[in-house]
């Protein structure tokens, strides 16, 4: 017999907003999560401004913006003009109730999420399972977890696969994950320095762009993360010493010898979208349906707008008041506004950065300088950067 409740595969920041609209609704959910505890890797740090206002429907934004650090502005560089731009999101408090980004480790919204749930009788959490298959039919769905060397069947009306960039839900359905990997990889390095004593009008989230070595400097609270390319001909473990470490941070600010690296994390990069977000009674979000490069703090925002898009549709479908019809307008939606948006932006964020000849830089300079000058084009792109445009724009779809 098929369960009355939504399947989630996944307890990360996606998987756990899903299941917290659902509950709000009165909607039983099953969280199945492959590890023994919530993740505690940093990972996404940034919380943009719609991606805020729905938290704060859901109950847990303030407690998330108290343990974490506002950020109203913007600013990019380079290694050759200093300060190109810069960009306030106080200009855009007419579209927002959080003007401003917010900085803060994944896990901290995770374990705010779960916290909220867990005395809802309308969830569960199995800890320790891991999806291995999904089989469906008109009624339900049906999969299999591995839980304590033991495979487990469990049941229910529809499934949503959030388990990320590896999704076995994704692979289970038989979906193509099309893109590219980016030869490069990402070195992320975690440092309590005090940049602001050595770099004037420093603000915190700062993009400075260098045909070498571009840079990202992102503050959270308590230390900076500092992002940085890694070319192809550096090994991973030469990428992930201590002295290649260094080398990069004085790329940043020269003569500091050493620099205190608390956590380094070096990963590859993607651009890849599932060629499907739906198939029958399950759904793809976040990580599982795609995946960007990090500059522009679009990859778990984009995924938690995934699930208040998808879990709305299927609270009106559950309750009678939308047909089955209305769950194909999530796939229609959300995957071209990837499209149109995320992965556009963040390739064009990246090719900003490390343009490397004289003309490309000057067209960045310039077209950023441009939309600084001009009030109407900083809301504009204001509204594309904090993700407000590419909601929008979903709405537009039907």
């Amino acid at each position: 017999m098929i369960e009355d409740r939504v399947l989630i595969a996944g307890a990360g920041p996606v998987g756990l907003v899903a299941a917290a609209q659902l509950v709000r609704q009165g909607i039983p959910v099953t969280v199945f999560e492959a590890g023994n505890d919530l993740s505690g890797e940093s990972r996404a740090s940034t919380f943009h401004p719609p991606t805020l206002d729905m938290l704060d429907e859901l109950g847990v934004a303030r407690q998330l913006i108290d343990e974490g650090l506002k950020a109203p502005k913007l600013q990019y560089r380079s290694k050759k003009d200093g300060v190109i731009a810069q960009f306030d999101f106080g200009e855009i408090s007419d579209r927002t109730k959080h003007p401003y980004r917010v900085q803060s480790e994944q896990f901290k919204l995770t374990r705010i999420l779960l916290a909220h749930l867990r005395n809802d009788s309308h969830f569960r959490i199995e800890f320790g399972a891991r999806l291995r298959s999904v089989q469906q039919d008109d009624d339900g769905v049906q999969v299999s977890v591995r839980v304590d060397d033991r495979e487990a069947i469990r049941t229910g009306r529809w499934l949503i696969g959030a388990d990320g960039a590896r999704s076995e839900v994704r692979r289970s359905l038989g979906v193509e994950f099309e893109g590219f990997t980016w030869p490069e990889r990402f070195l992320v390095l975690s440092t309590p320095f005090d940049f602001d004593a050595v770099i004037p009008d420093l603000v915190s989230v700062n993009y400075v762009a260098d045909p070498e070595c571009w840079q990202f400097l992102l503050r959270i609270p308590g230390m900076w993360r500092v992002m940085f390319p890694v070319p192809q001909n550096v090994g991973d473990e030469a990428a992930l010493s201590p002295e290649f470490g260094q080398s990069l941070l004085a790329r940043v600010v020269a003569g500091v010898k050493p620099f205190d690296i608390l956590h380094t994390t070096l990963y590859r990069v993607h651009q890849r979208v599932a060629k499907q977000f739906r198939v029958g009674r399950a759904f793809l979000a976040g990580d599982a349906a795609h995946i960007n490069n990090p500059l522009g703090g679009m990859g778990m925002n984009g995924g938690i707008h995934d699930a208040v898009n998808l879990t709305s549709r299927l609270a009106a479908v559950y309750s009678g008041q939308a047909t089955d019809h209305d769950l194909d307008r999530y796939d229609a939606q959300r995957r071209l506004v990837t499209l149109e948006s995320v992965q556009t932006q963040t390739i064009q964020n990246k090719r900003d950065l490390e343009a490397k000849d004289e003309e490309s830089q000057v067209e960045f300079r310039d077209r950023l300088r441009g939309i600084a000058a001009d009030p109407d084009a900083r809301k504009i792109y204001l509204e594309r950067v904090s993700m407000i445009a590419s909601l929008r724009r979903a709405g537009e779809l039907g």
